[in-house]
């Protein structure tokens, strides 16, 4: 029996816990799952009042803390609606989980999942293209 076959556990095949396990700790909840929900309401829910702070900053230099209190303020209001909403932290958990799962299936952090995905489209469409 080889070192490998010893150690390799159906559960748990890289060392990285069991993938089907969807219990949280406590960083997760606290750290990992709210900074889904920020990303996702700076890009998806909140991007009027984003787009309008990014502008009123970019124009106001030095007095931006000041000029921009009322964009800040909205901006603001908004991302709170949206961590405040439950429908929307479980969908942020349920995107945490199967990003965890993938993770602990494959052992290959996400960021480099998709690095080889969008290298193997590229691959496919230089291929095409110079077909």
């Amino acid at each position: 029996m080889s070192k490998h076959e010893e150690t390799y556990n159906a559960k748990d095949p890289h060392g990285l816990g069991d993938p089907e396990d969807r219990s949280l700790r406590i960083v997760e909840k606290e750290v990992l799952i709210p900074k889904i929900m920020r990303d996702r309401a700076k890009t998806e829910k909140c991007v009027p009042e984003v787009e309008e702070f990014t502008k009123c900053c970019s124009s106001s230099n030095l007095l931006m803390a000041y000029s921009c209190r009322k964009q800040n303020a909205a901006m603001q209001d908004c991302q709170t609606r949206w961590y405040k909403d439950e429908v929307f932290k479980e969908e942020c958990k349920e995107i945490y989980l199967k990003e965890r799962r993938e993770f602990r299936l494959t052992g290959i952090p996400k960021k480099h999942r998709l690095k080889a995905t969008e290298n193997i489209v590229n691959s496919n469409k230089s291929n095409i293209d110079g077909n």
